[in-house]
């Protein structure tokens, strides 16, 4: 990149294992505390399902930590109490599962995503498409960082199929994770941004301006698993077949996620 710039994820949305939301959940066999480190774009579909936890598991405690998915992956490497990691990418996922830092028996794609680019609702440019983003008038795009931000991923992903890469990539800054990005757009820091869809939602502050083709970048998926050195499997099992279930399903719906065919 020849300019690019942090973007600070919000409060909570860091990459330490710091503050994280706690969930007293209620339940029957299973019992005691599980962490989960989750994709910043689940933050509230996950935090939205905890009074539903709470009515079945009594007697289990979540804690959540957002971030982006690289740095979660980074975190399990380094021996980060995580008992629960959902990635918002399959290279996080496989990544660990290499390392034989995951239980593969328990894997599942929890949710689908859609990539959308966004603009600032109070922005003057007028942009209707990706293409738009090689005009010379669109001097800043945000993007998370491909390296560690799934969404970036995508994204690079999707203007390479466009053939804009080359065009955008000198306008690029980096945010490390969507919702950083997500905040760059809505402040109007930047002229667009690359956001999933479910992300777009949560801001009356931007506008989406197109979806991109899910052929242009690999599926959006979001991967679960049990990591390999959690200390109470049985209550992380447990937690991970409620995401599993109806009433799991239909509020991920709700949240405007995608769901894989059962």
């Amino acid at each position: 990149m020849k300019r690019r710039a942090a973007l600070w994820a919000t409060v909570g949305l860091g990459t330490g294992l710091i503050l994280p939301q706690r969930v007293w959940s209620q339940g029957r066999p299973a019992g005691g505390r599980v962490l989960v480190g989750a994709a910043a774009s689940l933050q509230e579909v996950l935090t939205s399902l905890t009074p539903l936890v709470r009515q079945t598991y009594p007697k289990l405690t979540v804690d959540y930590t957002f971030a982006a998915s690289g740095p979660l992956q980074r975190q399990i490497e380094q021996g980060a109490p995580i008992d629960l990691f959902v990635s918002a990418a399959m290279r996080q996922m496989e990544a660990l599962a290499t390392q034989k830092l995951i239980v593969p028996s328990s894997q599942r794609i929890l949710a689908t995503n859609r990539l959308v680019l966004v603009a600032p609702r109070s922005g003057t440019l007028r942009l209707t498409h990706f293409q738009d983003l090689a005009r010379p008038a669109v001097d800043r795009v945000a993007m998370g960082d491909p390296r560690t931000v799934p969404a970036g991923q995508y994204a690079e992903e999707t203007l390479r199929s466009l053939k804009l890469w080359e065009a955008v990539q000198p306008k690029l800054i980096l945010g490390n994770s969507v919702r950083a990005v997500l905040a760059a757009v809505a402040s109007g820091e930047v002229s667009a941004g690359l956001v999933y869809e479910t992300d777009a939602r949560t801001s009356n502050r931007v506008r989406v301006v197109a979806t991109a083709d899910p052929k242009l970048h690999s599926p959006i998926v979001y991967p679960a698993a049990l990591v390999t050195a959690t200390r109470n499997r049985s209550a992380a099992q447990a937690v991970l077949d409620f995401w599993g279930s109806s009433v799991a399903r239909r509020t991920f719906i709700q949240f405007g996620f995608g769901l894989p065919p059962q």
